[in-house]
């Protein structure tokens, strides 16, 4: 861990069972006592390794396993693939917009993603106190960036800003959209949106949480390119 981190007061949790990886168990490391440290070292704790969980920072922390990578965008540097292209071809008439509130008509939009999508999940069934102890935090600062078809809206991404120019940073915490548009692959359509708004606005890192090799849910941010990826205390780069 950095030099700069090592004052700040952590817990690393007991072992609970892990929700990605079958028969492996996880523990956490947290940030104590969020509220008072986390707005000043949030960027520093993001560049290395650790991520937003409602008001709460933590980074996996498990003796016998290192599969939780960290990834990152650097914005200015990523490139488009062919199918990529096609994907943001075929939703162009979708229609993108900034809130930085959150809005009531979120949560019944949350509720059908979780409870149609993610049914196996621990997250189901969905309800209020959840969505708001897993998104919202006092002390962060974050936008919402929606998705509309016509007037309808669609999609979600939750995005925390860090920092500020030209040391600034976006962290991608959740995305959830309408289950009826599953096959238009709203979830990579956000990222790439993200990235498009990011660029426009000079944000030089786009994270995407933790990357996980035989985890089908969380291997496929490996699909934006070049990225790079915290191992071992250093970011190494990957096209």
């Amino acid at each position: 861990m950095s030099t700069q981190l090592r004052s700040l007061n952590m817990h690393v949790t007991q072992p609970f069972t892990c929700a990605y990886l079958a028969n492996k168990s996880t523990r956490l490391m947290m940030l104590v006592e969020p509220f008072q440290n986390a707005n000043t070292y949030y960027p520093i704790l993001l560049q290395n390794g650790f991520r937003r969980s409602g008001e709460q920072i933590y980074r996996p922390d498990c003796e016998q396993c290192q599969e939780c990578q960290s990834l990152r965008i650097n914005v200015s540097e990523f490139i488009l693939s062919r199918s990529q292209k096609r994907l943001l071809n075929k939703n162009q008439h979708f229609k993108v917009k900034i809130s930085k509130k959150n809005k009531p008509e979120y949560f019944s939009l949350y509720q059908r993603y979780i409870d149609t999508i993610h049914k196996d999940g621990d997250m189901y069934p969905a309800t209020y106190e959840q969505y708001s102890g897993f998104l919202a935090s006092v002390w962060c600062d974050m936008i919402f960036i929606e998705i509309y078809d016509d007037k309808k809206l669609i999609a979600v991404s939750v995005t925390d800003k860090i920092g500020t120019l030209p040391n600034s940073a976006w962290s991608a915490v959740y995305c959830f959209y309408d289950p009826l548009y599953q096959s238009v692959s709203l979830g990579k359509f956000a990222i790439l949106k993200q990235l498009a708004l990011a660029k426009d606005l000079n944000i030089e890192y786009l994270y995407l949480g933790y990357y996980i090799k035989n985890c089908q849910k969380m291997n496929y941010k490996t699909q934006f390119n070049p990225h790079q990826r915290f191992i071992n205390g250093l970011w190494l780069s990957f096209d």
